[in-house]
């Protein structure tokens, strides 16, 4: 239901790639300070939908208002400037050059960026390597460093592809808490999971993709009251 608060309102998004179409009428919306997951099992269209948002696939149709803006034909550079940051599954972290290093490229696109001892803060290991090279860092430690890196931009809606993705549990802890403590400050968060403990602890609420389409939205109480039910979608014996 669309408020004044929404942030981001998606209508009825089908895309592809080459002609073959990927997403089929996707729609849902996200309220200012809210953490939503997209869940599904792999192929259903999830980082998709991602980079739909983020402008990076052009053969769309459908609407996407962002901050009340329409942005389904912006580039996304453009999106980027209006207060959204993408962090992708592989990272993207420049392997030659230093955690500082790598934290200082991205441009202050808004105010409101976080100061690099900001970003240490959130993520202490990230001070202990900063002189360190992105080919010495463990996986939990790229991933801090992308997302480290896309809060110096100002961004306050972020969009987070499998942050938990093969990390061990303490760092998947690490990571749970510090989207809470984003949360907390006011980001709005689209998180791309599998993962369905750490989904299930973060997100207010859930939307569940199967080949492309959005079959079920479940919120934070539904997925305690009724485990089974995503499981189901997921593909997941009960645990």
């Amino acid at each position: 239901m669309e408020t004044s608060t929404t942030v981001l309102d998606v209508r009825n998004l089908s895309a592809g790639y080459a002609g073959n179409q990927v997403l089929d009428g996707v729609s849902f919306t996200m309220a200012r300070g809210e953490v939503v997951t997209l869940l599904g099992r792999n192929g259903a269209g999830k980082s998709t939908t991602l980079k739909c948002l983020m402008g990076f696939i052009a053969e769309k149709t459908g609407s996407i208002a962002f901050e009340g803006q329409p942005i389904a034909r912006c580039l996304p550079e453009q999106i980027a400037r209006l207060g959204m940051a993408y962090c992708p599954e592989e990272r993207g972290i420049f392997s030659q050059l230093s955690v500082r290093e790598n934290l200082l490229l991205p441009p202050v696109l808004r105010a409101g960026g976080l100061s690099l001892d900001e970003v240490y803060a959130l993520f202490p290991n990230l001070r202990e390597r900063s002189t360190s090279q992105g080919t010495k860092l463990s996986g939990g430690e790229q991933q801090m460093l992308a997302i480290g890196r896309i809060l110096r931009t100002g961004a306050k809606t972020l969009l987070l592809d499998e942050p938990s993705e093969g990390l061990a549990p303490v760092i998947v802890k690490l990571i749970a808490r510090t989207v809470l403590e984003l949360k907390r400050r006011g980001f709005t968060i689209l998180l791309v999971e599998q993962n369905l403990r750490f989904a299930t602890e973060l997100a207010d609420r859930h939307v569940v993709m199967e080949t492309g389409r959005v079959v079920d939205m479940l919120t934070k109480g539904d997925m305690h009251r009724d485990a089974g039910r995503v499981e189901a979608y997921l593909g997941m014996g009960h645990a």
